[in-house]
């Protein structure tokens, strides 16, 4: 089972590589449509527009109960025979959150910290959005205990852009 996170530099060559079946885009809403990569024969595609902010602000699109809900059930129909690569712009705040989440989910019984350090691990820079986060933990019903392992792992290195990498799942 490979979930693999980067940013929208390095998806095409993260295809080549690893020939996903699923990919999960995470970019802004104002993104125009020639930014959203193309979805191949071989791939379910979800497409999540929303800005990354920590808060509902005005005039901007949060995250929500709705577009996560469609990020779990997308996880779901993963058969893990082959990987699933999720993307965002920088790959370091909603594609990590995004990663973290679908993590949780199919790993039920594995404590949310273990996740979380191992996300750190893989992503030095990673700053899961907190928001998207802590909507997660609602839906999964994990009693905040997901908004916590982020929380315990802090804001990660400054970086302009993340990298390709695997988050272990078991």
């Amino acid at each position: 089972m490979t979930l693999l996170v980067c940013p929208l530099s390095q998806v095409e060559t993260a295809r080549a590589l690893h020939r996903p079946s699923h990919l999960v885009s995470l970019l802004s809403p104002a993104s125009p449509d020639e930014a959203w990569p193309r979805p191949s024969v071989d791939d379910a595609h979800l497409r999540l527009a929303f800005h990354d902010i920590a808060e509902p602000r005005e005039g901007l699109i949060a995250p929500n109960a709705a577009l996560v809900a469609r990020l779990l059930d997308f996880a779901a129909g993963w058969d893990p025979a082959r990987p699933m690569l999720v993307h965002c712009w920088a790959g370091v705040s909603r594609s990590t959150a995004a990663g973290f989440i679908i993590a949780c989910q199919r790993a039920p019984r594995r404590s949310e910290r273990d996740i979380a350090q191992a996300l750190r691990a893989a992503a030095p820079y990673a700053t899961p959005n907190e928001l998207l986060v802590s909507l997660a933990d609602a839906a999964l019903g994990r009693a905040g205990r997901m908004s916590a392992a982020i929380a315990e792992i802090g804001r990660g290195a400054d970086t302009f852009e993340g990298a390709l990498f695997e988050l272990p799942l078991k």
